[in-house]
């Protein structure tokens, strides 16, 4: 079960990044395009508006509805990142206190915080779920591109409900830990057989 999630959650890291990387293309074609068509009103239209005319005459310019793309595909690659950084223990933490604790209470802690994140994940893609269900019945689309808004939430839904399972399973073996009194989960490598 353990490879499973380990490759799930690999799986969703590297969709987020790809998705990302897409995004930083579209951005990068975006402000090109925004700089060359400021540059041939300005310029180029003043000493040739012949080949301004054009070279504007073929679209150059930011790509339209660049911005609604990136906040969907952002939040779709935000949720994407997560299983992996809770499969892997990614989360930031401060440990001036519990490095002093025993491996007991440093397992009961992991447990309870394992928990705590397993039901905050499961609550956010609750949330994302209502919310996609609100979006698709009111038939709400992006104010450029006029696509459905429900896209995006079904997207980040589907990374989030990954994330969800993850962290359930993450709390299920800190539970094991804590009744089984030593740590199976040896950080980076992955269970300990």
């Amino acid at each position: 079960m353990h490879r499973l999630i380990g490759r799930l959650s690999r799986l969703m890291a590297v969709a987020g990044g790809l998705v990302l990387c897409l995004l930083i293309l579209l951005t990068c074609a975006s402000v090109i395009g925004r700089m060359l068509n400021t540059f041939l009103h300005g310029r180029v239209e003043a000493i040739a508006p012949e080949f301004s005319a054009w070279a504007l005459g073929l679209g150059i310019g930011p790509i339209y509805g660049d911005f609604e793309i990136v906040e969907a595909g952002v939040a779709f690659a935000i949720f994407a990142f997560m299983p992996l950084c809770q499969y892997s223990n990614g989360h930031a933490f401060v440990d001036i206190f519990t490095s002093k604790l025993s491996g007991r209470a440093n397992r009961m802690l992991a447990m309870i915080i394992e928990i705590i994140f397993a039901s905050v994940l499961i609550l956010i893609a609750v949330q994302l779920f209502d919310g996609m269900i609100s979006k698709r019945r009111f038939g709400e689309t992006t104010f450029l591109l006029q696509f459905p808004v429900w896209w995006s939430y079904a997207a980040s839904l589907f990374a989030a409900v990954v994330a969800a399972l993850v962290g359930v399973y993450m709390a299920v073996l800190r539970m094991r830990e804590c009744i089984a009194g030593e740590s199976l989960w040896a950080e980076g490598s992955g269970i300990r057989s």
